[in-house]
Parts: structure tokens; sequence; C-alpha cells
């Protein structure tokens, strides 16, 4: 009996993670739908809006048909990301694609009155935890034997490009992911396991509400003028391009880092 293939996406319990997930689901794969989903208070983020709850977390999974399986898990946890990595792949016979999603910003000051807390979180939320995921999951990819298809897949920003004025510790974090994926990519070679990242303009999410917090914004609306489309990219835009790097896109596409801005970089 052939098995259905398995996929892992971190920040899973609402926006990008969340559609991505439906998504896959809709394509015939299992899915591993992981979220903080309102962890304990010590792995809290210091950023202006509240992460995702259980609730979210097990709506997302019911959305998945039956094919969706929710983990409560902080990214940061080196340790018990590869834990569940390993126990995951036991369980459904390997793990083909990966999703790091998962992601937060807090900003609003410049980088020299930046707090040393706010600095370590969205660099281990939005960096290490993409670097944990892949200890947790391309080795599995990689005993898969020949010819393979397994597929890492990162969610970087505009900022993986651009410095960001009162984001500086996040527009690192995305930056640090673009050299990341390009490493992995360089690494994985001729293996048939391929690493890119996309990198989404202003996307109607609580981190957007959050950014037009750091900006003094009305509301995460007026984010719509810097795009050429003139409107919000809706998350299940951004899905749509993972799934189309997770299935649909040839092996010769790896270590690229794929705008989907509204042509904001145009």
């Amino acid at each position: 009996m052939t098995r259905r293939p398995f996929a892992v996406i971190t920040g899973a319990a609402r926006g990008i993670g969340a559609c991505t997930a439906q998504r896959l689901a809709q394509r015939g794969y299992s899915v591993a739908l992981l979220d903080l989903a309102g962890g304990n208070e010590t792995a809290s983020i210091p950023a202006p809006y509240q992460s995702a709850t259980m609730a979210e977390l097990e709506s997302a999974v019911a959305r998945c048909g039956g094919h969706g399986h929710g983990y409560s898990i902080d990214v940061r946890d080196g340790d018990a990301m590869i834990q569940l990595g390993n126990e995951l792949a036991e369980q459904f016979g390997g793990i083909d694609v990966a999703v790091a999603a998962a992601g937060a910003v807090s900003g609003s000051q410049p980088l020299w009155e930046t707090s040393s807390d706010v600095w370590q979180a969205m660099v281990e939320i939005n960096l290490t935890g993409v670097f944990h995921l892949v200890r947790a999951t391309v080795g599995s990819m990689l005993s898969s034997p020949a010819p393979r298809h397994g597929r890492f897949i990162a969610v970087a920003s505009a900022a993986a490009h651009y410095g960001l004025p009162q984001l500086g510790a996040y527009s690192a974090a995305k930056h640090g992911v673009a050299g990341l994926i390009s490493s992995l990519a360089a690494e994985l070679g001729t293996s048939g396991v391929t690493a890119n990242a996309v990198c989404p303009g202003s996307t109607r999410t609580a981190m957007l509400d959050a950014s037009a917090a750091v900006y003094g914004l009305n509301n995460a609306d007026e984010f719509a003028q810097q795009a050429r489309i003139g409107r919000l990219i809706d998350p299940d835009e951004i899905a749509a391009t993972i799934e189309w790097l997770a299935i649909d896109a040839p092996s010769a596409l790896t270590g690229a880092l794929i705008d989907v801005d509204g042509g904001f970089s145009a």
C-alpha cells in the first residue's frame, strides 16, 4: 500500500501556515500542523499581538479534512523539535515536505534602542526556528531512497531584501533566512531535495496588524499603497506559491527567494 506523502508545517494555526496545510491536505498529503498555540507563559513572545490559540490550531487541523494532526510546540526548543521530527518520520513513514511558516514581529525602536529581549525573540523565532526545522526534517528527507523529492520551504519576507526602519531585529532575522536557504540548497546539491524561500509582501495577517501599530497607521490596509496591485495580499496567495514549490516546481529550482509581494519590489 502506497503511503500518503507527509508534510510538516510550523506556524500552522492561522494565516499562511494554516492555508498551506489545507492546500497540501487537499493535494493528498497528511499534514502535521505545529504551532505554539497558547503554549506556557515562559515561552511567550514579546510582540504587540496575541499568538495563536489552541482553538485556532484545532480549527486549522479540522480544515484539513481528517488528514491534519496538530502539535503544540515552540520552534525555539531545538531538542523538542528534533524529537518530534523523529517521531513524525517514524509514524508517517518519512517526511516529504517541511514548511517553516512560524514567525513573529516586534519593534518600534531604532536598533540602538532595541532591547535584548526583542532582538533575541526575533532571531530565535524567525531564524533559529527555521534552523530547528531543518534539523528536525531534512535528515528524514535524505534517508529516503533515490530519486528523492524532498522539499524544504521557508517563509521569509520582503524584509529579507530590505532594511525596515524600527524593525531592525526582524529584518536581520529574515536576511538570515535568505542566507540559510542559500547555504542549505548548496549543501543539498544533487540529493534531489531542494530548499527555497517565499518572500511575502504586505499580507493580511496578525503580524501585519502589529507592523501597522509600529508605524502608527490607523490599520493595516494603509500598507496596500506600497503594492503595485493596490491591495493587501491574501494569505492563501502565499500558500498557493508554497503548494507549487512543494509539489509542482521542478527540481532545478533550489536556493531561490521567490517574491510574492504584489509588485512591491518591482
